[in-house]
């Protein structure tokens, strides 16, 4: 079976075509810049590899792009559209409607539209890709994979904010989370390779442009750092993580900034890129800090401060650690930020071993010392892969 797995971003289109149920990769690649000057595709195949400028207006055209590489006599892995049995979809957020992997119909499709407010950056871009699938692979069942699905099997002392009950209970303003595709597969990988009986309590470390950590009790996500919006929680490239909202007030009420500065504050000119003056890409950061720029050097521990707070706590909920996971680029490429987190955490058991720790992960890896009572792990996320593991399950 066939499976196309879409990850549609606001400007990008992500996919791989994968042969279910062995999971074999048949073609991969990337459409960016859509809309935009210079937009680019990219395929690969066991075969061809090609990477091409050309004019890509909106997500239609993209995808169409994408499935003339597919069709090509030349490049291409199927004959006809008809071969592809699902579009796997990913959604950023399910809301409280979705707690796990459905069918799409028309009634989905209007409920991810009610749900645009909640993640305006993402929501609408997925559901264009859902649209633009369905017209152009009219026999195959899409699929929507929440983000947020994940995260619904938090209790309710952690979703749930300590403002007044009608806007829980009414408007839906809660913890919903994020990254929940990556933390789970990454929290799945890691029990099958350690067993069910060694990885009891793992905390996944997602950290990349956007960041989150969650708590993982027996396969499940009891807390995670991003709330009803993705602006929560740890340090990340464009975006503040926690701040004490007073500052949102003061901003406004006195220094002039209007609602939607605040927001573009927030979430685009933050995080390291406020720390560091324009750096946003931790390669960069990490270059500048061992040249000696003194604020690249504090953007890395303030951010590998954020995550030890973290870390303490997810502790004290779980109850203990059994294991801990990074994952997303900067967490399976950066040595240096994996050493600085784990750095002088030995009272807690965990205790890295530098030179397994200096590695760019492509695969699984323990990283910790011979000493070390929790396990530390570096595991390449897979998002696509389980969105296709998850369609063929739903749909067999």
């Amino acid at each position: 079976m066939k499976i196309l797995v879409i990850n549609s971003g606001s400007s990008s289109i992500k996919y791989q075509l994968f042969n279910m149920p062995s999971k074999e990769v048949i073609c991969s690649g990337l459409v960016e810049r859509i809309g935009l000057n210079n937009p680019e595709i990219h395929y690969k195949s066991n075969d061809h590899k090609v990477d091409r400028v050309c004019r890509i207006s909106d997500h239609k055209v993209g995808l169409e792009k994408v499935v003339k590489f597919l069709l090509d006599e030349e490049t291409g892995v199927i004959k006809s559209t008809s071969e592809i049995s699902a579009v796997g979809h990913r959604v950023v957020h399910g809301g409280s409607t979705f707690s796990k992997t459905v069918v799409i119909d028309e009634k989905v499709k209007t409920e991810i539209k009610e749900l645009f407010s909640l993640a305006p950056l993402h929501n609408p871009a997925n559901y264009e890709g859902i649209v633009v699938a369905e017209e152009i692979f009219p026999e195959a069942k899409q699929i929507a994979v929440f983000d947020t699905a994940y995260h619904q099997t938090m209790p309710v002392e952690a979703y749930k904010y300590a403002i007044p009950n009608v806007f829980l209970e009414e408007h839906n303003i809660r913890k919903y989370g994020f990254h929940g595709t990556s933390h789970k597969y990454v929290a799945e990988t890691a029990i099958k390779h350690l067993g069910k009986e060694n990885s009891s309590k793992i905390i996944t470390i997602h950290l990349g442009g956007g960041c989150s950590m969650t708590a993982v009790k027996d396969g499940k996500s009891i807390d995670t750092s991003l709330g009803f919006g993705p602006n929560a929680g740890l340090i990340m490239g464009s975006r503040s993580g926690d701040i004490d909202h007073s500052i949102i007030f003061h901003l406004v009420n006195n220094l002039g900034y209007n609602l939607d500065d605040v927001n573009s504050l927030l979430q685009h000119k933050s995080g390291m890129i406020g720390l560091t003056d324009g750096l946003s890409d931790y390669r960069d950061i990490e270059a500048e800090a061992i040249k000696g720029d003194e604020k690249c050097k504090l953007a890395l521990d303030m951010a590998t401060y954020r995550i030890k707070q973290y870390l303490g706590s997810y502790i004290a909920t779980l109850k203990g650690i059994d294991t801990i996971v990074f994952t997303a680029g900067v967490g399976e490429n950066s040595g240096t930020l994996r050493k600085k987190v784990c750095d002088d955490l030995d009272f807690f058991g965990i205790v890295l071993d530098d030179e397994k720790n200096d590695v760019k992960a492509k695969e699984l890896v323990e990283v910790q010392a011979e000493n070390s009572k929790v396990k530390i792990l570096v595991i390449p996320t897979n998002e696509e892969l389980e969105i296709a593991n998850q369609s063929f399950n739903l749909i067999n």
